[in-house]
């Protein structure tokens, strides 16, 4: 009886949002709310369900299939440079490109704007510019406008940390030159192998200039441009801070991102490099306007991707153990911490409980299942919270799924990512689920 209280309290019972901001003095005063979306962070209840399918994958087609068009266009017109991928914008209108030549440096592209009938509209990045990061360039959801990640081009940090390898120290400082054959994916002709013998062939199609005086910095910073290509500027001007990850808003107003400093950044990769692992950046999760207005969320660092509501009025991110909630707009916005170590802690023991039901079964003889069932049908009493050293379902958060504006998704699991794939590791993936809601009225009398 105790551990069926226990469990139900823990699991099962609304329980309050733990926050240490104040609320908003702009909320109702007999708090009451028309939808969740007035509600503030520091306002909301929640209800743990754990173990749950996994949340529908909402999110639209990326429309990041190569544009046939834009491609002849390359091959004809263009045969120094080398088409890397095409974005389309979510109305269909406007075809992003990316690109590199090929004296770039690895990792370093360029944009352009396209129709999709593949004629180039604009070239969006200045010479001086190289865009970073290019998976996570992205259209906003009403097709206005573009986000990406640029610094600039060829500027390096040189990552200076102890090694007992002279040999990698040296190279961990080495400048690196652009090279013909650094950033290229297929061969590099000849330039005598470019040259159009067919005398009939129609004219190439001169190409746009770069824009001029885009102000560029020395690590990476989030930048926009309009759908036509023009009006490109960056919304972030924080020299040091490296920006990696961000995602749109649902009505497209702003960004969430995930900023580290450079220094955070090295150390972190050399880290792994030591370790053999694949590099996971981490960062502070922060929330920025197209204004180029910012607010950093919260001080601590997380390798979890934050995630918006669907009524763009709230962003999550996830801290270990730990859902944080945060206001994204509002004269005084409020942020609310939602601890999950002991709801974990219940949950992951009972879904370990149950793997082990299952494997003994699985393993029992068939005259053996009678008293293998009585003994898997005895209750353990729970009176105090389980070690979690014992637990190998215990794991931290690695990712969110916000798909109603009630009901926000975690998943946890045990990852470890190597450079010997053979070595990689993902064990006891388990979604889980808040349901939202706000909370009751105070009784004034």
């Amino acid at each position: 009886m105790v551990s069926k209280k226990l469990t139900n309290l823990l699991l099962i019972g609304t329980a309050l949002i733990v926050s240490s901001c104040r609320t908003d003095p702009s909320e109702p005063e007999n708090n009451t709310f028309s939808s969740l979306k007035e509600v503030p962070a520091v306002r909301l209840n929640y209800r743990y369900e754990p173990d749950v399918p996994a949340p529908a994958d909402n999110r639209k087609a990326s429309g990041d299939e190569r544009n046939a068009a834009v491609q002849s266009d390359f091959d004809q017109n263009r045969p120094q440079e080398l088409l890397d991928k095409t974005i389309i914008s979510p109305d269909g209108k406007r075809v992003l490109v990316i690109y590199h030549m090929v004296a770039d440096l690895q990792a370093e592209f360029r944009l352009d704007m396209y129709s999709p009938e593949g004629k180039i509209l604009r070239k969006i990045t200045a010479d001086t510019m190289a865009v970073h990061f290019p998976d996570t360039i992205l259209w906003s959801p009403d097709s206005t406008t573009v986000a990406f990640v640029a610094m600039v081009r060829g500027a390096r940090l040189e990552a200076n940390f102890p090694t007992n390898d002279g040999e990698a120290a040296a190279n961990a400082n080495a400048v690196v030159t652009p090279s013909p054959a650094t950033n290229a994916d297929t061969a590099i002709e000849s330039p005598d192998a470019n040259v159009d013998t067919n005398t009939n062939a129609a004219p190439r199609v001169p190409t746009p200039e770069p824009p001029a005086g885009v102000l560029t910095f020395r690590t990476e910073q989030i930048y926009i441009a309009n759908a036509d290509g023009d009006g490109v500027k960056p919304i972030t001007q924080n020299e040091g801070l490296i920006y990696f990850y961000y995602v749109w808003s649902p009505d497209s107003s702003m960004l969430a991102a995930v900023a580290a400093t450079s220094r955070e950044w090295q150390y972190l990769q050399y880290r792994a490099d030591t370790n053999g692992e694949i590099f996971v950046p981490v960062g502070r999760p922060r929330i920025v306007e197209k204004t180029g207005r910012e607010r950093r969320l919260d001080d601590a660092l997380t390798p979890v991707q934050p995630v918006w509501s669907p009524d763009s009025a709230k962003v999550a991110a996830a801290f270990d153990k730990q859902v944080r909630v945060y206001d994204a707009a509002g004269n005084s916005p409020t942020q609310a911490a939602i601890p999950l170590r002991n709801y974990l802690l219940i949950s992951s023991q009972a879904f370990d409980r149950e793997q082990q039901r299952k494997l003994e079964a699985a393993n029992v003889p068939q005259d053996a299942n009678g008293q293998a069932n009585s003994l898997s049908n005895t209750v353990v009493p729970t009176t105090t919270l389980p070690d979690e050293n014992t637990l190998v379902s215990y794991n931290p958060i690695i990712a969110l799924n916000w798909p109603s504006d009630d009901q926000l998704y975690f998943q946890t699991a045990f990852v470890k990512r190597m450079k010997n794939e053979a070595d990689s590791v993902t064990s006891f993936p388990r979604w889980h689920r808040l349901i939202l809601t706000p909370q009751a009225a105070a009784n004034s009398n």
